[in-house]
């Protein structure tokens, strides 16, 4: 099981897309209205997370099909029948079938009151509410879509909708890994180690009409010792953005990321024997970060992924 604390940082930017639709108002980006901020929910991060691993071929607990949520009663009863586990076993027995093979459920925990089965699971993996790092401006576009009539005697038409996308917004999102919650959910190290590429990967994948566009920048992770119980927080808090025009933010060079703070802080607790590794991996798109902590170990979220690694 996993032994250690994390902390994470992703930064990725979207251009002329919708990170997250609204569907409490017609499916607008998300917004600030006080502050022209775009907002990204996790709930978002871990469907596309989700919905990648399982085309990648790992076995998913909350799961979609044609786009809609299969119910949790049917997905145990498929889960059951696939680990060959009675339906009248014990709770401990189907849970065991869960833990072991569903590493959604590993991440991200679980609330479950279904078939015999009253237990909740944090998730050791907690996302937070990503942010634009700065405001961010929408542009209303006209999309046309056909519908084809199954009546032969009527002709196909057509009707037009507004899609509302955002010009240009770099998001972060803040993380935690925690040790205690990965022995509830039994999260491997592996589970922990993977988790960086299924959440780089699976936001390059997601090229939907409505998110083409968004691409990842940066992810940074903070390793803790094994004896040391606490976080530094939402590491967004460490980051000074300087805009280099007031407005009409239109692209990464629009501003710079200054981890000057970020750094600091991350040497302090290294010194005392605090942390034990800062990883980072950053787009070939290089955009301004600056002050980026030292001596971090390189990662390479571009390596592909086998379902052969399931922890």
């Amino acid at each position: 099981m996993l032994k250690n604390n994390r902390d994470f940082l992703l930064i990725d930017d979207a251009r002329l897309c919708n990170p997250n639709g609204n569907p409490d108002d017609e499916n607008r980006p998300r917004m600030d209205d006080d502050t022209q901020t775009l907002l990204v929910s996790d709930v978002r991060v871990k469907r596309t997370l989700r919905d990648f691993a399982q085309k990648k071929g790992f076995p998913i607990f909350v799961a979609t099909s044609d786009d809609k949520k299969i119910t949790m009663e049917n997905r145990l009863k498929a889960v059951l029948t696939e680990y060959g586990v009675d339906a009248n076993a014990d709770e401990e027995t189907k849970l065991n079938a869960i833990l072991d093979n569903m590493i959604d459920i590993r991440m991200f925990g679980s609330a479950m009151a279904v078939d015999g089965i009253t237990r909740t699971f944090t998730g050791p993996i907690q996302i937070s509410w990503g942010y634009s790092l700065h405001p961010v401006d929408l542009v209303k576009a006209n999309s046309i879509s056909s519908i084809m009539s199954s009546n032969e005697s009527t002709e196909g038409y057509s009707t037009f909708g507004q899609m509302q996308k955002a010009e240009y917004a770099m998001i972060a999102h803040s993380g935690s890994i925690n040790k205690f919650a990965a022995s509830k959910t039994r999260l491997t190290q592996e589970d922990a180690d993977l988790f960086p590429r299924l959440l780089v990967q699976s936001m390059m994948n997601n090229q939907t009409h409505s998110k083409q566009g968004q691409q990842p920048l940066l992810y940074l992770e903070v390793e803790y010792a094994e004896a040391f119980d606490g976080f530094l927080g939402d590491l967004r808090r460490y980051l000074d953005i300087t805009l280099h025009k007031k407005y009409a933010i239109r692209s990464g060079s629009d501003l710079t990321v200054d981890f000057s703070r970020l750094s600091a802080a991350i040497a302090d607790l290294k010194e005392r024997g605090y942390v034990t590794a800062v990883r980072i991996w950053m787009s070939p798109l290089q955009p301004g970060f600056t002050n980026l902590p030292q001596d971090a170990e390189q990662l390479d979220l571009f390596a592909p992924i086998s379902a052969s690694e399931k922890g």
